[in-house]
């Protein structure tokens, strides 16, 4: 099986079929080799895709400068190699690089032989790829028979379960695919007649399955370093770097910064090294070829997964030529269980809760549907062959900004807030492959938390595109799918209910065109909507909730934190606003305080002591304020400010009280009593407020101003666990750590859900990552001779860290001379078999390496008892006198340098002893500061927009 990478400008590519004969079939692309050559050889083959700036390194900490250029390395460095290393980052990404076929030296003929390239870094890649066939052959994922997995072929290549996803189909279900390949759905109707004419005109060059020769992938979205700004398609730019450590720079902050240098997080970057570039360059789809007609296809259309391709050897045919064996009864097609999909994803309490929720409601809906249409269940249709499941569930800590701390300094305000990052995904098997349709990402602040955030849930981000069959209305009215969405989200708010949580907040705000939260690249077919339609279509779910008593109030930010009215008697400040992860307010504030600090500091220089106060006494009194310190006064000027700022558009963010809060303190109260007013609508205190009303003189108690009394009733809460801890087990998954991490992956490896035959696949292989957490950095070492122990080659004791040995001396001494048994080390078939005890062993392999991380940047001992730890101090020493770096291709480099981001997205520490982990953690913030600078100033956008339309009106 061959498959092969083009690019549009690359020197390698042999896609002018005017100057080949056309038996030489053209260089048919790979999704990873764009990456295969240093940009300093070939800017070319480097496609930029970086959707967020990098860190420049310094040259103090010089040793671990890389970029994500992808080299043929041996097996257990590869698997380091599997996800996004940059979190928010676009650029060409490692993540689903090939480790056998990227062997761009060589494109095949249709007879076989192989051509070479004028590529000058061939010899060197033929040389890697020579010595990857030695790698263990049995390595291969998603198998659930590991002694089947290379097994031999008519065409003396492995035979591998599972390169192609059809080997699951029935022949109808591959005649199926193929129909619906030729749909176009997703597209444009323009598009897609002009992709369906091409049918009548295909070729040899044409791709077998969807009858289109050349496609290309969208472009991943660039911006520029300095001010955060999208790089418009074809405009100039500079660049510097590439991978983690590329930056870029649109032509005004390149003028902006005058004479020869350009200052960048500190460090300053000569212009002479920056690279003027257009952003033009494109993508081609990547081919493959079958091995037993010599016919050419989209890899997307033949849902083929190049991670199974065994050294670019195993054995492919296409769905046309497995057709004909299956219906010969040559073979067999493969069972479900041969490739692990959504619903072998580990179950959680939550994924159930929501699941077993959706589907009651599904059949309550079908019923109801099917009776008031005079039918039977069976004869009308429904939702089916749905998958609901927690993909990441870790704890997080959510860091209060600098500027705002030090308003409540002297208040006690908590320096960070923990919390519990989720992912939810919902699948929907379409034509015979699972899709992901649905994403949200929610932060849960537990009742261990401070306030004002204990017991709040953020919904962060949502997500979906436009697949979900079948497209009908649901007997509400509704689309089936709304309906379903709507469904999770309610049965999300009733488990936290259950679990004591008391609020959700949720800010409904769309993207800006062209942008994407979670699953990237949307199709043309579906509009964005516009912050009235997104709000109402919160609403109308939280309307449903209310119904049936999950919600028990809804009001908005603005509302409930902002003005004092009525019976409220709750201090309007900031202190009280909830404060969560890439919420609206928090970075406002932010900019806000700096402003108001340069203002303070303008006046004092040009009124010399005659500052107006801007706050008077009588303002913080009506304010509930009691403190007339200096910073009560800035306290208030910035809920001046915030308030001016967000009561235009109040109504998008939404507060939703799953308990109830006393009318007095805006408290939600969990515990105890409340005292409810059988005559006033939601007029209710706590215990503590019922204490204070009634030592009050009898026309001061509610209701104030009334000659008759209202008596309160008491009503004791019983319902509200003690605290909201969660059963479910911690599930890590680097590729979900953060929205950015997913987005990046998707963008740097072309996952795009634009088109539904894109969505197939791109949703195929987020699950192959799933299903594959990355292996181990390292290889291990044996404690005895310190030589590297092969995977499957040695054995383990449980009980001493760090104490393993090869078999070449286990079978000296039988570990005799060890007081612990010790056990066999798993195989590399065993490791990657697909079930729990594979993935909780990554995982643990993984989380052993960080420790060692850790340990060794602080050890000091020269003779230190673990051989690892002094492996890990030899790469430290690596670092600083490498002269090819991972740039260049250095596999100890690029070893450490993943393990260095893994370690710095995790790290708690603000005085860590790991390298490069403080510039680390303040790239990954000053990405988040970016994203969420880019989403307020679409907010205000929007507001501008909405502000001219109504002016437009009413003139």
């Amino acid at each position: 099986m061959a498959a092969r990478f083009t690019s549009k400008t690359s020197p390698l590519v042999v896609e002018t079929t005017e100057d080949l004969q056309t038996s030489l079939k053209r260089m048919k692309t790979e999704p990873s080799s764009q990456s295969l050559v240093p940009e300093s050889e070939s800017s070319a083959v480097s496609v930029p895709t970086s959707s967020e700036p990098h860190i420049l390194h310094d040259a103090q900490c010089e040793e671990y400068q890389h970029d994500d250029i992808y080299m043929p390395l041996k097996a257990e460095v590869m698997e380091v190699m599997e996800i996004p290393v940059n979190p928010g980052q676009g650029s060409p990404n490692i993540s689903d690089l090939k480790k056998d076929n990227m062997d761009d030296s060589y494109c095949q003929k249709s007879v076989g032989e192989t051509v070479m390239l004028n590529n000058p870094a061939g010899s060197d890649q033929q040389q890697c790829i020579k010595s990857e066939k030695g790698m263990d052959q049995a390595k291969q994922e998603n198998l659930t028979l590991p002694a089947e997995n290379a097994t031999g072929s008519k065409s003396g290549k492995p035979k591998i379960n599972g390169v192609s996803l059809t080997e699951l189909f029935t022949p109808d279900e591959v005649r199926q695919h193929i129909i619906g390949l030729r749909q176009w759905v997703g597209q444009s109707k323009a598009k897609v007649e002009k992709n369906q004419a091409m049918e009548h005109s295909m070729s040899e060059n044409s791709c077998q399955l969807c009858a289109v020769e050349k496609l290309t992938f969208e472009p991943p979205p660039i911006y520029c370093t300095p001010c955060g700004a999208r790089i418009k398609r074809n405009a100039m730019y500079y660049t510097i770097g590439a991978g983690d450590t590329r930056h870029y720079f649109c032509i005004p902050c390149y003028n902006e910064a005058r004479g020869d240098n350009i200052l960048v997080d500190g460090t300053v970057i000569p212009k002479a090294r920056l690279e003027k570039k257009k952003n033009d360059e494109e993508t081609e789809e990547w081919w493959v070829q079958c091995d037993k007609c010599e016919a050419w296809q989209h890899q997307i259309c033949a849902l083929f997964n190049g991670r199974r391709n065994d050294g670019g050897q195993a054995e492919y045919t296409c769905p046309n030529c497995y057709i004909d064996e299956v219906e010969r009864g040559e073979r067999m097609p493969l069972p479900q269980s041969a490739v692990l999909g959504a619903k072998d994803l580990p179950r959680t309490i939550l994924s159930d809760h929501i699941e077993q929720r959706l589907f009651r409601r599904l059949r309550q809906e079908r019923q109801e549907r099917a009776r008031v249409q005079g039918k039977s269940y069976d004869e009308v249709l429904g939702a089916e062959s749905l998958v609901v499941r927690v993909v990441s569930s870790v704890d997080k800590r959510l860091d209060v900004k600098q500027r705002f701390l030090e308003i409540f300094q002297e208040e006690n305000y908590t320096i960070e807030y923990p919390y519990k990052s989720k992912v939810v995904l919902l699948f929907q098997n379409i034509e015979g492959v699972e899709v992901c349709l649905f994403g949200m990402y929610v932060q849960e602040f537990g009742s261990e938390c401070h306030q004002p955030n204990r017991r709040r849930i953020y919904l962060s981000y949502l997500d979906s595109v436009k697949y979900f069959r079948p497209e009908i209305r649901a007997v509400t009215g509704e689309a089936l799918r709304t309906f379903v969405y709507h469904e999770i989200l309610i049965g999300y708010l009733e488990y936290c209910k259950k679990r004591g949580f008391t609020s959700c907040y949720i800010w409904a705000c769309p993207p800006l065109k062209g942008e994407d939260y979670i699953l990237y690249c949307h199709p043309e077919i579906q509009k964005t909507p516009k912050s009235d339609k997104l709000r109402e279509w919160y609403l109308s779910m939280l309307r449903k909730a209310a119904k049936e008593g999950i919600v028990v109030e809804l009001t908005n930010l603005y509302d409930h934190f902002f003005v004092s009215t009525g019976e409220c008697k709750a201090k309007v400040t900031a202190a009280r606003l909830p404060y969560f992860d890439g919420d609206y307010w928090p970075g406002a504030a932010e900019d806000m305080i700096y402003q108001l600090r340069q203002e303070e500091d303008g006046r004092k220089q040009h009124k010399k002591g005659t500052t107006k106060k801007t706050i008077t006494k009588r303002a913080l009194k009506a304010s509930g304020q009691s403190d007339l310190s200096g910073n009560a006064s800035k306290d208030l000027l910035l809920m001046h400010k915030l308030g001016e700022t967000i009561c235009p558009m109040k109504e998008d963010f939404i507060m939703v009280h799953l308990q109830h809060a006393c009318t007095h303190c805006c408290i939600l109260m969990v515990s105890g009593n409340r005292w409810v007013c059988n005559q006033c609508k939601n007029f209710q205190l706590c215990d503590k407020c019922y204490e204070t009303e009634q030592k009050l003189e009898e026309r001061e108690r509610h209701p104030i101003n009334h000659r008759d009394r209202h008596m309160l009733y008491q009503v004791e809460i019983n319902d509200v666990p003690q605290d909201t801890k969660d059963k479910d087990e911690i599930l890590e998954s680097e590729f979900f750590d953060t929205r950015q991490a997913f987005l990046s992956l998707c963008q740097g490896n072309h996952y795009q859900y634009d088109t539904l035959r894109r969505a197939k696949h791109s949703s195929m292989m987020v699950l192959y990552h799933l299903h594959n957490p990355t292996a181990p950095a390292f290889v291990t070492t044996c404690y005895i001779c310190h030589l590297d122990i092969e995977t499957g080659q040695g054995w383990r004791c449980e009980i001493c860290p760090d104490y393993d040995v090869c078999n070449s001396c286990y079978e000296k001494d039988e570990g005799i001379d060890h007081p612990h048994k010790l056990t066999n080390h798993p195989s590399m078939a065993d490791c990657d078999a697909q079930n729990k005890e594979a993935r909780q062993l990554r995982v643990s392999e993984l989380r052993k390496m960080l420790d060692l991380l850790v340990h060794a940047s602080q050890c000091r001992s020269p003779h230190c008892q673990y051989p690892n730890c002094r492996k890990v101090k030899g790469l430290f020493r690596h670092g600083i006198q490498c002269k090819t770096r991972a740039s260049g291709g250095c596999v100890l480099c690029r070893k450490m340098w993943y393990l260095l981001q893994l370690h710095a997205r995790a790290c708690k520490e603000s005085e860590c002893h790991v390298p490069r982990c403080r510039d680390l953690k303040e790239h990954l913030r000053r990405l988040q500061q970016q994203s969420d600078s880019r989403r307020r100033a679409a907010v205000m956008e929007m507001m501008r927009q909405r502000a001219a339309e109504v002016a437009g009106n009413a003139g």
